[in-house]
């Protein structure tokens, strides 16, 4: 089996094995980034493409500090922006300020278990700012001076989009926890 090191070594050589086993090897982790800023899986397969294309073809530029694999998610996920800004245009789009919600109270949801899908489910029916912006913030990690960067945002619509987006997921989560409750209580 080959080490990261030597994948990169080949690959930088051009070596279609090492390619190969480069994607076989992470494919399925990009995959999941690219999910989480497309809004259905062929798009997400289309940015994974473009991410590989951009990986094989700067692989050069890995220095060796930090992750190999941060190397690669941040690829993926600059690829995913790429692609979100170029598609902007075409997209349904619902302004920040038009788009109300209405905070929820605290709700606690020990008692509803939601499974890989409803979550991907839930998450994908935010606007696709809202879901940029959570996406970056709470599971990339990027602060919020860096979203509004990456985004051409202000610093202060990135926080509001986050929270938004916050309450968005929480009010669909409580409708779909009171929708699984009900009907294991009518089975």
């Amino acid at each position: 089996m080959m080490s990261d090191q030597q994948i990169i070594e080949l690959c930088a050589k051009h070596d279609r094995k090492a390619q190969q086993v480069l994607y076989d090897r992470y494919s399925r982790l990009l995959l999941g980034v690219c999910l989480r800023y497309a809004t259905d899986k062929a798009e997400a397969e289309d940015i994974l493409q473009d991410s590989f294309l951009k990986i094989f073809y700067s692989i050069n530029d890995f220095t060796g500090s930090g992750s190999f694999i941060g190397w690669l998610r941040k690829i993926a996920v600059n690829t995913a922006l790429t692609h979100y800004h170029k598609n902007l245009k075409y997209r349904y789009h619902i302004d920040i300020e038009e788009y109300v919600s209405v905070e929820t109270g605290v709700t606690s949801f020990e008692e509803n278990f939601f499974n890989a899908d409803e979550l991907y489910k839930v998450l994908n029916e935010l606007p696709a700012g809202y879901r940029m912006v959570f996406n970056l913030y709470a599971v990339e990690g990027y602060k919020h001076k860096e979203i509004a960067e990456m985004l051409g945002i202000d610093t202060n619509t990135s926080k509001s989009q986050y929270s938004r987006a916050k309450a968005v997921i929480r009010d669909k989560l409580e409708k779909l926890g009171k929708l699984k409750s009900s009907y294991s209580e009518n089975n």
